[in-house]
């Protein structure tokens, strides 16, 4: 991560549509989470009471009994078979968030800190963890007075859980470690203190419950879907911008072709870009031409891009099924009265989602590239060089192109799956692990790298269209390329660069740009 967690996300996200979220257990939708992610506040539905209540009573009732249950009256991982008295089970709980709180690194950002608590909540809410109601209310304090812990970025292979990152979330509660309160970073009690709040006492299992689980590395990929996601329908709205300044063909995007291959990704991307193209004037001026095939980055955008868009969608459900989950261990059944030990803290669906993300985030920069390579080669482009209009003493955008193909190529170096690693832990009982925290870190700095890249493309595009004047583009893509000037003047000759390609990548990413070119309703 580049930046702790009090800058939050270095660039802006965007309006924030709905102001609260109830959370209902099991119930929750991707845009529940998304709403969360930027910054709305969160309430848990009432109605999850009775279940947690009932799940607290069944754990009581087990210690009764005196039977041995793992992580109610027993060591941990490889120490389970060891004994714990019904007079040490408080201190039990309270060292095992202690010693767990292990992470190291740069904190996870503000935003992402509140979707690990917001799925935190949700996951307990479903009444199978045996936690008490009151602590459950304690993790949605924490959100509705601007508490949030400082949870390192490192210590997590996703099994176990989250282990060490959500320790760090769980001190905090306890008041240990670290938090931000209202952006200042404190000592978790002063945080606490300042902001009207109690320590919490933990019972049995309760820290347990709150150490187990896969928040944390589904908070990461929820966070990298949602920006890459942004950054997938920007880099439809530049290809389409692109198509206009390279003067291509919209017969590619003829619906006919992509019934006859079948994939729904495609069929919804060539539509989005006939929308997004229809009305052109630049496109009409050339409605007959010696050109015979447009190269591939122009032509086979709703077959590189549909791909993408089948990848997000499956990785999108994949995340909203683990959002909803009940992620630690043992579960407690209120129905049979049992506590039953199992795995559902192996994050191997949120490893995989985290590499899907990843491959649909470099492909989509890589075609990215590709057009901008395009653009300001004469060549191939028949624009001026560069697309400057006085190449030679101007450099225009030798080196804007380069930045990008800096940024593809480190995210072709971060592709590589992290799902397929493992290494054994905790004297081998945890022999096999998804590595789901890795993943998902690396995709969300791959959606940065994305953002930047379509910015690029987008005033690469912009400029080009520009050369075609008084020809225009088609009406969304106008209305889009009207939104980036008010940020970045065309450009004449060369003037510092940096601060026009961070502007157009918050266009990216804060969703404007697509908004301006009508959100692209059918894609995602």
């Amino acid at each position: 991560m580049d930046r702790i967690a009090a800058a939050a996300w270095p660039y802006p996200r965007g309006r924030v549509a709905v102001s609260a979220i109830q959370i209902r257990p099991g119930q929750m939708v991707l845009a529940d989470w998304q709403a969360i992610y930027r910054g709305a506040a969160v309430t848990i539905d009432p109605a999850a009471r009775a279940g947690v209540d009932a799940a607290a009573k069944t754990v009581e009732d087990l210690i009764a009994s005196g039977r041995a249950v793992y992580g109610l009256n027993t060591g941990f991982g490889k120490l389970a078979q060891t004994r714990i008295a019904n007079d040490e089970l408080a201190v039990l709980q309270e060292r095992l968030v202690l010693s767990h709180a292990a992470g190291i690194g740069e904190a996870l950002p503000a935003d992402v800190v509140r979707l690990i608590l917001a799925l935190k909540i949700a996951s307990l809410g479903r009444g199978a963890s045996g936690l008490r109601w009151s602590t459950l209310k304690a993790l949605e304090d924490l959100l509705t007075h601007d508490v949030l812990p400082v949870i390192p970025a490192q210590g997590s292979v996703g099994a176990s859980g989250d282990l060490a990152p959500l320790a760090h979330m769980s001190a905090a509660l306890i008041g240990h470690g670290e938090a931000f309160w209202r952006g200042e970073r404190l000592p978790a009690a002063e945080a606490l203190k300042r902001a009207g709040l109690e320590p919490v006492k933990l019972g049995p299992k309760e820290g347990l419950a709150l150490l187990n689980g896969t928040q944390t590395s589904t908070a990461l990929a929820l966070a990298a879907l949602f920006g890459i996601e942004a950054g997938f329908k920007g880099a439809l709205v530049s290809g389409a911008m692109s198509l206009d300044a390279a003067k291509g063909s919209i017969a590619p995007f003829d619906p006919r072709i992509h019934e006859l291959r079948g994939h729904q990704g495609q069929i919804d991307v060539a539509a989005a870009l006939r929308g997004l193209a229809e009305g052109s004037e630049i496109l009409a001026s050339h409605a007959v031409c010696e050109k015979i095939q447009d190269p591939y980055c122009l032509r086979c955008q709703p077959q590189v891009m549909g791909a993408v868009l089948d990848l997000l969608r499956q990785a999108g459900r994949t995340l909203e099924i683990e959002a909803n989950a009940v992620t630690d261990n043992p579960l407690i059944f209120t129905d049979t009265g049992e506590a039953i030990s199992g795995g559902n803290f192996h994050a191997e669906p949120v490893a995989f989602a985290a590499d899907q993300l990843a491959m649909a985030a470099c492909e989509t920069g890589s075609i990215c590239e590709r057009r901008i390579a395009l653009l300001t080669d004469p060549a191939v482009s028949g624009l001026p060089a560069f697309l400057t209009p006085n190449p030679g003493i101007n450099s225009g955008f030798m080196i804007a192109h380069v930045t990008a193909a800096a940024l593809v190529s480190e995210n072709k170096q971060k592709a590589y799956p992290a799902s397929v690693d493992s290494i054994p832990t905790s004297a081998n009982q945890e022999d096999h692990v998804s590595m789901a925290t890795h993943g998902a870190v690396r995709a969300l700095k791959m959606a940065e790298n994305l953002h930047a890249v379509v910015g690029i493309e987008l005033l690469c595009a912009a400029q080009g269209t520009d050369f075609h004047a008084p020809d225009i583009a088609s009406d969304p893509l106008e209305a889009a390329k009207a939104i980036l000037r008010r940020h970045v003047a065309p450009y004449g000759d060369d003037r510092y660069f940096a601060t026009d390609i961070a502007a157009a990548r918050d266009l990216v990413a804060n969703g404007d740009l697509v908004a301006q070119a009508g959100d692209l309703p059918g894609v995602i």
